[in-house]
């Protein structure tokens, strides 16, 4: 899918759900990574995520771009378009729109199995930390002996 089916796409949805038209610009933004869409309050358009389309298919997309197409239309009209509005969840409702989009497993971030032990040179205390640690600021808050970086297991 192009730009420009995206786009016919978008003003066919809001003709159709919506009976106003949409009047401004719809297109991929391959920078999008966490979210479906997303609806630009300034210039009034519409960037979406084309990996949602691609491993979910279309009736993701539409859902998406009905939802997004919800904020615009209540924002053109200086009505309540944020999530947490009544305006908003009630014209969700009234159109079909889900509320959240689906998730992309990839997208999660992954957390880092590394981790560094620091120890006490006195007490033997031990501190284990997902980030390094310069062991010339920092002392043992047991007995405020030096640390030093210890090898993890």
């Amino acid at each position: 899918m192009t730009d420009q089916d995206l786009q016919l796409l978008v003003e066919e949805l809001s003709l159709k759900h919506f009976a106003v038209p949409f009047l401004h610009q719809a297109y991929f933004n391959s920078r999008l990574r966490t979210t479906g869409g997303r609806y630009l309050l300034k210039s009034h358009n519409i960037e979406f995520n084309k990996k949602f389309y691609e491993i979910f298919g279309l009736e993701e997309l539409r859902g998406i771009i009905l939802h997004e197409l919800c904020h615009y239309h209540l924002h053109i009209r200086g009505r309540g378009y944020k999530h947490r509005d009544a305006d908003f969840r009630a014209l969700l409702k009234k159109v079909g729109a889900p509320r959240f989009c689906s998730t992309i497993e990839e997208n999660k971030k992954q957390t880092s199995t590394k981790t560094y032990i620091y120890e006490c040179v006195d007490c033997k205390q031990s501190y284990p930390r997902k980030r390094r640690m310069n062991v010339n600021k920092y002392r043992c808050g047991k007995c405020r002996g030096r640390l030093i970086e210890r090898k993890a297991d």
